[in-house]
């Protein structure tokens, strides 16, 4: 049963229901790439159907970056990225000569395992950053999500030196995957704080960073170490690394504030935690079962009869991230950030218009990956890479539906709803390992259902947010 929370109207207007105590955390959700979340948290849990919509807030106080930047700083954001994947394509492609196919598939499955238990370092309390307007409940949540992070990596750190031992993995392989680990949870965790204060400067700036050293480290380990996987995992892990210092160097200022030794305490700790156990209740199983079904065809790939396919699905699912990437990166900011201002009946109908014009974009975006890809494999004729196209084509369908899903889901994170999204997702990933066992092994027509798979969550999420997205129906005054 999900118990309900206070929540307030606009401040012109009528308050209703018990007061928030001090601690109460306001209810304000934003936006952000992958972490905007409708979090409506107290020491009881997620809001009642019943409660009122959200207000319209800014995210800290006056004078707040968020309250002077919005689509400028969106589009800018947009614009670094695109640069960062201007950077790491030519890379990625070089390597993709260089290596082997098996090497590259490998590879993919690697940086597929690592994004997936990043995701639970710090079982999603960074999420809880966007509930916030004041600095000092920031650094609590803060310190939370820091301190479920390192007991979390002690506990992979002994995990893989126990696997070592015993001779399951080789000891390199498992340090370069601790120290990705780690860099992609330092990320996640610095993304979130600079989010929450607007730098978003500093968020499109370290995406440039890491673009340029992850590439060139891949390139310069190839040389020595020739085209192994070993080379592709050190220079991932190089590249996040190097992502995460820069995160930390640019916001040194704001963490020496949240983390000096006289902030610290067991019970803050404690009460932080028990106060918003819902984050990871809720949050984290969705958020791991929808990219649990953005991973699907590297799932299948164990199961390939045929090594070249594999590796061709490898490399196609590697670039059809980057426009999905760039579509999130410059479209969730600028929805949620429009949406937050709204509530009720408005809020609805932005929300469907809002969706209307991302179908259209990525209707057209996608089908103009397919027919370049298509055209691509003339060029690659009589090259290991003959057919890539084809294969990009049967994915663009999978990618164009996991696409809009994105921004749709953190869009659906403004409901009242929120455990809609988690059984969808739960469903979809359940439909994607139905088809994958029918099937028994990677194949076009395994793609192929995937893909109308993907289109099926696609629907449903579109249709939860253009049906859930209003206000509750008002209480009685006497229930109130």
């Amino acid at each position: 049963m999900i118990e309900g929370v206070d929540r307030e109207r606009t401040p012109a207007g009528e308050r209703h229901g018990p007061r928030s105590s001090e601690d109460d955390l306001p209810d304000i959700p934003t936006g952000d790439v992958d972490m905007a979340a409708q979090l409506a948290l107290d020491r009881g849990g997620f809001a009642a159907a019943a409660s009122a919509p959200v207000p319209a807030e800014p995210i800290a106080a006056d004078g707040s970056p968020v309250r002077r930047t919005g689509l400028r700083n969106g589009l800018m954001l947009a614009l670094r990225f695109v640069q960062a994947r201007i950077l790491s394509v030519w890379g990625l492609l070089f390597a993709a000569a260089l290596c082997p196919p098996k090497v590259f598939a490998d590879f993919a499955i690697f940086s597929a395992l690592a994004n997936f238990v990043a995701i639970a370092v710090l079982l999603r309390f960074e999420a809880v950053f966007f509930q916030s307007n004041d600095r000092v409940r920031l650094g609590r949540a803060f310190r939370l999500a820091f301190a479920a992070g390192m007991v979390f990596l002690a506990g992979m750190t002994a995990a893989i030196l126990f696997a070592a031992s015993a001779g399951w993995v080789l000891r390199g392989f498992g340090a370069l995957f601790l120290i990705s680990l780690a860099s992609r949870a330092a990320i996640r965790l610095m993304t979130a704080e600079a989010t929450a204060e607007g730098d978003f400067t500093t968020i499109g700036n370290s995406n440039v960073v890491q673009a340029i050293v992850q590439p060139a480290m891949m390139i310069l380990l190839i040389w020595p170490l020739g085209p192994t996987a070993l080379a592709l995992f050190a220079a991932d892990a190089f590249g996040h690394a190097m992502a995460a210092i820069y995160l930390v160097w640019r916001r040194h200022k704001a963490l020496i504030g949240f983390v000096r030794l006289r902030c610290w305490s067991h019970r803050e700790l404690m009460e932080s935690a028990i106060r918003w156990r819902t984050a990871p209740t809720y949050l984290l199983p969705s958020a791991l079962l929808s990219f649990g079904f953005m991973v699907a065809p590297l799932l299948a790939l164990p199961f390939a009869g045929n090594a070249l396919l594999a590796a061709h699905v490898a490399l196609a699912m590697r670039l059809l991230e980057m426009p999905m990437q760039l579509f999130n990166a410059a479209v969730t900011p600028l929805a949620m950030n429009d949406l937050r201002k709204r509530e009720g009946a408005d809020r609805q109908h932005w929300a469907r218009r809002i969706t209307m014009g991302m179908v259209a974009i990525v209707v057209v975006l996608f089908a103009g990956v397919a027919i370049v890809a298509l055209g691509a494999d003339y060029v690659l004729e009589g090259t290991q890479w003959e057919g890539v196209g084809e294969t990009m084509a049967l994915l663009s369908l999978f990618y164009g539906c996991s696409t809009l899903v994105g921004p749709l889901h953190e869009i659906g994170s403004l409901s009242l709803y929120p455990r809609r999204q988690m059984m969808t997702n739960a469903v979809s990933l359940a439909g994607a390992a139905l088809v994958m066992w029918w099937f028994g092994t990677l194949s076009v027509a395994l793609l192929t259902a995937i893909g109308c798979v993907s289109f099926a969550r696609m629907m449903a999420h579109i249709q939860f947010t253009w049906t859930r997205m209003g206000g509750a129906p008002a209480l009685p005054r006497a229930a109130r």
